[in-house]
């Protein structure tokens, strides 16, 4: 299968890990997406789609940018994948 990818997606928040293939020729928010649709259905737990998420690759440290295409990225068949919600900031004033 050269238009997939098996990728490892680790989600922190949910202490949980799948194994799952990617397509390579789609964008990084829409693998976001499928990725969250993915572990959603898998985990039987509801997650939050309109959060922002944040895709990285935990052997790089690199953070995708959304509208990278997969096959442009370092991802590979066996990277892993580090999925979690981007935090909201508090700045000074919002005390």
């Amino acid at each position: 299968m050269k238009n997939k990818v098996l990728v490892h997606v680790l989600v922190p928040e949910l202490d949980a890990d799948f194994d799952l293939f990617i397509p390579v020729n789609e964008l990084i928010w829409k693998i976001e997406k499928l990725l969250l649709k993915s572990v959603s259905d898998l985990c039987t737990i509801p997650i939050e789609s309109d959060a922002r998420y944040v895709l990285m690759n935990k052997d790089s440290n690199r953070i995708y940018s959304n509208n990278e295409q997969v096959i442009n990225t370092d991802i590979r068949n066996g990277t892993e994948l580090l999925l979690f919600s981007q935090a909201r900031t508090i700045g000074f004033g919002e005390m």
